[in-house]
């Protein structure tokens, strides 16, 4: 199995699950043993479906601008969440390849494995959201035969990009691609570096 074939179920799962609720406050109940990667997977994916739905309701035309300011803070708050989860899932890998013996002409990726599959959770949303509207009773021939033109594309984008993902964890696994991980530095979400905080003082 590739890790593709791994993590593809379980972002399913995950979009499923919180879609039998559909509230951005439910609790997240993850079916996976603590510390896995299965329950980090499924974690990263319950993060990505709740901010999915928080920046639905942030663009409410009437949405109550005291609502809207705590609403920016809950989407700040995922961003960093999501941000962390996905070095955590780096550092997976990290750990797992650290014996690897890099070969001499082995060369480096623009992004991270975590960060590719951190696209390709986004990407099982966009499937699963997009396939909805395919099936609305309520919209237009030609609004459903657009969003099925969509869909194709989104699938064909899934096939690619588990591809390129699961040759990117071979090549690494063999030596021929290497990883470094650098962590991200939000600024903005500190307040020795934001100007507007630290101003404040």
């Amino acid at each position: 199995m590739t890790f593709t074939e791994l993590a593809m179920p379980i972002f399913q799962q995950s979009i499923i699950d919180y879609h039998k609720l559909d509230n951005v406050d439910q609790p997240i109940v993850n079916p996976y043993t603590t510390g896995t990667i299965e329950y980090y997977l499924y974690l990263k994916n319950w993060i990505d479906t709740v901010q999915w739905h928080f920046e639905d309701i942030i663009r409410e035309p009437d949405i109550d601008p005291v609502e809207g300011i705590k609403l920016k803070r809950r989407i700040d708050k995922s961003n960093q969440d999501r941000t962390d989860l996905v070095e955590m899932i780096d550092s997976y890998f990290l750990d797992k390849y650290k014996d690897v013996e890099v070969l001499p002409d082995a060369t480096i990726n623009t992004e991270s494995p975590a960060w590719a599959v951190d696209r390709l959770s986004i990407l099982a949303l966009k499937i699963y959201h997009m396939e909805e509207q395919t099936k609305r009773d309520d919209a237009s021939e030609e609004h459903i035969a657009k969003c099925q033109k969509k869909l194709d594309v989104l699938l064909e984008q899934k096939k690619d990009l588990s591809s390129a993902i699961d040759q990117l964890i071979s090549d690494i696994e063999v030596g021929k691609k290497y990883m470094k991980v650098y962590k991200q530095m939000k600024m903005y979400n500190d307040p020795s570096t934001n100007p507007i905080l630290y101003g404040k003082k």
